[in-house]
């Protein structure tokens, strides 16, 4: 098998929920917003944001606050408050010391995504990154799977991995790829959706996976 990996980002490499909820906060905090813009940011933005959320936030409550102004800000906040655990890390670095080629493709804004791989120091441990706010379209399309293999170096005609916890996004997507894959347990399965090849509890149960692969 063909050492070539792709990951998602958010809820599989780095927790985008726990970082959420504080960035949420903060922003909240720094423009004194009221309780109703707080749960209208938590109901809107809590499987992903974009900067056109937060015209439509601006509209919805008539902020003075310019909208570009909210967005930057989620942004610096998110990438302040995401993580990504040091085992992850350190689990990428050793897949990256064996040969393995390692991109990441994610479904969200270029420039907050971008801002949560620098912060959390993913960056420096991967080949390539595509991002669904690059090009506007999203996973499970098999063009963005193709741009992520290419901006790693790599064809999809090779083979290789796709791990994530979305089951259509990631796992779909993979195996319309011609990947095999690796889904990260937690949302609940579609039944009309063919199996991932492996399932785990943990992103790092799945770097071992990769770990534990045979040419």
């Amino acid at each position: 098998m063909y050492r070539f990996a792709l990951f998602d980002l958010d809820g599989t490499l780095a927790d985008r929920q726990s970082a959420f909820s504080e960035a949420v906060t903060g922003l909240c905090r720094a423009h004194t917003l009221t309780p109703d813009v707080e749960q209208w940011l938590r109901t809107e933005l809590v499987d992903r944001a974009n900067a056109a959320d937060f015209a439509r936030l601006r509209d919805a409550f008539d902020l003075e606050v310019p909208a570009t102004q909210l967005w930057q800000k989620y942004v610096s906040l998110m990438a302040a408050a995401v993580t990504c655990r040091p085992e992850v890390l350190q689990g990428l670095a050793r897949l990256r010391a064996d040969a393995w080629t390692i991109g990441v493709i994610t479904n969200g804004g270029s420039d907050i995504q971008r801002a949560k791989l620098a912060a959390t120091g993913l960056a420096d441990l991967v080949d390539g990154v595509a991002v669904s706010g690059d090009l506007e379209i999203r996973k499970p399309d098999l063009r963005l799977f193709e741009v992520a293999a290419h901006r790693c170096g790599v064809s999809l005609a090779n083979g290789g991995w796709m791990i994530g916890d979305n089951p259509a996004g990631d796992i779909g997507g993979g195996h319309q790829a011609g990947l095999r894959t690796i889904w990260l347990r937690g949302r609940p399965w579609p039944d009309e959706l063919p199996a991932a090849h492996h399932v785990v509890n943990d992103i790092t149960d799945a770097i071992t996976i990769l770990l534990n692969e045979k040419e």
